[in-house]
């Protein structure tokens, strides 16, 4: 499992979903990247047509696997220090708290859209009309099914980083 060194109270609930969230987006990755270096994943030759791939559409399909990579990852902020203070490596803000309404809703904002890019992606899979293999069918489902437990594992980690943010804040005279 992925070690998440995580902040001394956060309860193993919360290390657990955030590390979930962040993998939900690997096999929906993974089978991107397979189209846009060839691999075969039981599509009609018109669905790789539609992509682009291989060619242009080769690249946006792994810009669009590395993009929601990194957010996924930003998940685990929710859960480490840098998510409460910003790390050396960012310029002027190094060392400084995270505003919590910036994390709480930057990640709210990411576990509301997730919701219902997973509720699309269920309606869309059920009505399409895709040419392919049973197995390649198959296999995109299993590849994006995942996806569904993006937003709401995203949700219970916002929420609680909300909580125990501000249960660390002194209280305003």
């Amino acid at each position: 499992m992925l070690k998440v060194n995580a902040v001394p109270d956060v309860p193993r609930w919360a290390r657990i979903a955030a590390v979930g969230a962040a993998l939900t987006n690997v096999p929906s990755a993974l089978w991107r990247v397979a189209i846009a270096v060839g691999v075969p994943v039981g599509l009609a030759q018109s669905e790789y047509d539609q992509m682009g791939a291989p060619g242009f559409g080769s690249l946006v399909l792994v810009g669009l696997s590395l993009v929601s990579e990194v957010f996924a990852f930003l998940t685990l902020g929710l859960v480490q220090s840098w998510g409460e203070t910003w790390p050396r490596w960012v310029p002027y803000l190094r060392g400084r708290r995270v505003p919590i309404l910036l994390g709480t809703g930057v990640a709210g904002l990411g576990a509301v859209a997730t919701s219902v890019f997973g509720a699309l992606f269920v309606y869309t899979s059920l009505n399409a009309d895709m040419e392919g293999s049973a197995w390649g069918i198959w296999l995109l489902n299993v590849a994006y099914a995942p996806l569904l437990l993006w937003g709401p594992l995203l949700g219970a980690v916002t929420v609680h980083y909300y909580r125990r943010r501000m249960a660390a804040c002194p209280a305003p005279a």
